[in-house]
């Protein structure tokens, strides 16, 4: 008789998106764009978006998504692993943090970085680390601030980000238990790297100052060439999980996409195949929240109880890298958990001492 082929299974689902709403019709007010809430309801689907305040930062938001998975499962994590484009700072990562404001003690914590994507990466990375027993409750949290990095004069993505934080926390199981990861697709091409980007910070182009251009300091999308992108590889990973779990379209009991633009969306789940009242997402009420969207919409879901335990379900992300990826999973059994932000006093911009090591130069004699 063949063992149980082991897998990861989503135990706790949480979520935090900040009390601050800002609606189409906030966003067109503050008057430096050229827009309105008929204009972006058409062409995005949002309808409002969460802002982050002043203050608070992505590492406050994914301590509550994180904690509350990890109510949600009753358990402790021993692995956090945080996806995100927001960091607290540039270095050192913001997850080792994430982990210790939650008490899990020294457990292994580190960043993602895959955009967009960056949930179901990390998603990806966590079920293998279950099933070659590196560990054994991973904590994925996918949290944005893009509030931070986006440009208010650019119509393109200052009326379609938001911010939030959503999280799962894994256990080891079987892959016929609600909540299970079944297949996995996983794909990226750096030949589309500039199609959405931060030019300016990294060691490529350091100097963020001012006498740099606006284009170079913020988030930015080239819109046309992206959507078609996401539309494609999308549908592509998508199809391949599917076949790879060996299911067909039609047997899915829930899609969630990443939630950037009603459009692609409905594109992708029409080409492969998805019924209306099959397809769940929060884009309308959240926006585009970037590694957050997906668990967002999970737990949105889910706290609405519109998915069976055991339903066949498809997640499928795109983002910058370019990245994409797809996971095919069963609906989970759980609760899920929201909290409020966990803000705290920032972390002082003042640099540690430098400390000199005494040294001398030792010579030799033959």
């Amino acid at each position: 008789m063949t063992e149980p082929t082991p897998t990861a299974v989503i135990s706790g689902i949480g979520s935090c998106l900040p009390p601050r709403i800002l609606s189409n019709d906030d966003v067109a007010r503050r008057g430096v764009l050229d827009t309105t809430d008929a204009w972006i309801r058409s062409r995005t689907g949002i309808a409002r978006r969460r802002q982050a305040e002043p203050g608070t930062s992505t590492g406050d938001l994914a301590v509550a998504a994180g904690r509350a998975a990890l109510r949600s499962a009753r358990a402790p994590a021993d692995l956090v692993l945080l996806a995100t484009t927001t960091p607290d700072r540039r270095c050192p990562g913001t997850a080792p943090d994430v982990a210790h404001r939650l008490g899990l003690g020294p457990v292994p914590a580190f960043d993602l970085a895959a955009v967009c994507s960056g949930f179901v990466y990390g998603l990806a990375l966590a079920t293998s680390l279950v099933r070659t027993g590196v560990c054994a409750r991973p904590l994925v949290i996918g949290a944005e601030t893009y509030s931070t990095i986006i440009d208010p004069l650019d119509r393109d993505t200052a009326v379609i980000f938001g911010d939030g934080a959503g999280a799962v926390l894994l256990r080891a199981g079987e892959g016929h238990e609600p909540g299970a990861v079944v297949a996995v697709d996983l794909g990226a091409d750096g030949a589309g790297s500039d199609l959405i980007a931060i030019s300016a910070g990294g060691s490529r182009q350091p100097d963020t100052s001012a006498r740099l251009n606006r284009d170079s300091r913020y988030f930015r999308m080239s819109g046309r060439e992206v959507y078609g992108q996401a539309v494609r590889r999308m549908t592509e990973s998508s199809n391949a999980a599917l076949e790879r779990a060996g299911w067909g379209a039609d047997t899915l009991a829930a899609f969630i996409g990443h939630q950037a633009n009603q459009r692609i969306l409905d594109s992708v789940a029409d080409r492969i195949g998805v019924a209306p009242q099959y397809r769940f997402g929060n884009i309308r009420e959240v926006g585009n929240t970037a590694a957050a969207s997906i668990p967002l919409a999970l737990a949105a879901t889910a706290a609405r109880k519109a998915v069976r335990p055991g339903g066949r379900t498809l997640l499928t992300a795109f983002g910058g890298g370019l990245t994409w990826g797809s996971v095919a999973l069963r609906w989970p059994d759980t609760r899920p958990h929201t909290l409020a932000p966990e803000t705290r006093a920032p972390v002082s911009a003042t640099p540690p001492p430098h400390r000199r090591t005494p040294w001398k130069l030792s010579t030799t004699t033959s």
